[in-house]
């Protein structure tokens, strides 16, 4: 099978991540050809390219393709694009992002290519500006009516795609997104030896978020809330895993509260050392006020971790509350500041939320798991188009 991915950019991310595993796989495991077609935008992390060629794929570069809207450029992309699937002329073509899954799509129509589009999380969203989210909605309803096969990461995705008119529920599956579960089976280090490599002590109580310091991300309800779970626990820890442009904001907004002492910065880490700092954790909190899957809600349970998250897009899916968490009303500090205590306050409980999180989706978000899965939806899709 020759399939050609085109992605925006591949920087380090949970939808690039899940694009590479795709890639590596198909490769190493089915012998596909495999071409992998990206921007150049890089992020602070870095990009994934290098890891793709040297897996085996067939990289190429579009230089004018980047995530901001900009009428030429994007009109030189598509052209770019046009260019490079009459040379490859893939078996299908698999779009992955909101600007290239409109770009790729209007060019595999124009080539008559078959084409899998994957919903990694929706591009209208709460938050957007309401021309942003009218103009997103209007792109992706066009697209609906190119596109063979929806894959969306979970079943969330596909209820508000198909709520806003966009394409038909035959269409779509839910896969969810892949990722290499052995580090969060058995982490290479011993938690007690990241946790003092941290500074936290054995009798810390360890709440972790893991997420960009960026609007949406949600980290200041869980400051808000952070006081009433101080006083119920004062040798708790907020382990924040990430970085961005808020960092200076939530650290004056602690230090205000008079917190300082109970957060821990980590900054920004490579994707590899997730795994050792969530098996540091004891629960973590997921308070994105935006997400389609967040990928840290099944690796903290994966790690035998249980979570908290509000209940909001395709979290209920994964924390089924009371069993391998606690799902909160969005917003609600009050309620999440109770969750947080409920956990803390018994031990037995984590571990046995954090049990029934690891037997219940290990098998599910292996990355194998989500690429045979992917290529059962390319083969009935050639299929249907050859018979």
């Amino acid at each position: 099978m020759k399939v050609a991915h085109f992605i925006t950019r591949m920087i380090v991310g949970g939808a690039q991540e899940n694009t590479l595993f795709t890639v590596l796989d198909q490769i190493r495991d089915y012998g596909d050809e495999v071409v992998l077609i990206s921007g150049v935008d890089r992020g602070r992390e870095g990009d994934l390219l290098d890891r793709a060629r040297e897996g085996g794929a067939d990289v190429r570069v579009i230089e004018s393709l980047g995530r901001a809207i900009r009428p030429w450029s994007d009109w030189t992309s598509y052209r770019e694009l046009l260019v490079l699937l009459n040379e490859i002329r893939p078996d299908l073509l698999h779009t992955h992002s909101s600007k290239a899954g409109i770009l790729g799509r209007a060019a595999a129509h124009k080539l008559k290519i078959p084409v899998v589009h994957t919903i990694h999380g929706a591009a209208f969203h709460y938050g957007q500006s309401r021309p942003a989210h009218w103009l997103y909605r209007r792109a992706e309803r066009w697209a609906a009516r190119r596109t063979d096969r929806f894959i969306s990461v979970c079943d969330a995705m596909t209820e508000q795609y198909l709520a806003a008119g966009i394409g038909r529920r035959e269409r779509y599956t839910t896969i969810y997104s892949g990722m290499e579960v052995e580090p969060l089976l058995n982490p290479a280090k011993p938690p007690a030896e990241t946790r003092a490599r941290l500074g936290l002590s054995p009798e810390h109580l360890v709440v972790g978020k893991v997420a960009r310091l960026f609007p949406l991300k949600g980290h200041q309800y869980l400051i808000q809330a952070a006081p009433a779970i101080v006083a119920a626990f004062p040798q708790v820890r907020f382990l924040l895993v990430g970085d961005g442009i808020l960092r200076e904001q939530y650290q004056q907004a602690i230090a205000r509260a008079g917190l300082t002492e109970h957060f821990h910065f980590v900054g920004l880490v490579a994707p590899d050392e997730v795994p050792e700092l969530i098996h540091a954790m004891d629960a973590l909190v997921h308070t994105s006020e935006w997400e389609g899957l967040a990928r840290v809600l099944p690796q903290a349970l994966i790690a035998g971790k249980p979570a908290v998250s509000f209940a909001i897009d395709g979290a209920p899916e994964v924390i089924v509350d009371g069993e391998t968490g606690c799902l909160v009303p969005f917003g609600d500090v009050n309620r999440l500041a109770d969750a947080v205590n409920r956990l803390l306050a018994d031990p037995e409980l984590r571990t046995r939320m954090g049990a029934a999180g690891r037997a219940r989706w290990t098998e599910p978000f292996r990355h194998q798991t989500m690429t045979r899965r992917i290529r059962e939806v390319y083969a009935q899709l050639l299929t249907e188009r050859t018979g």
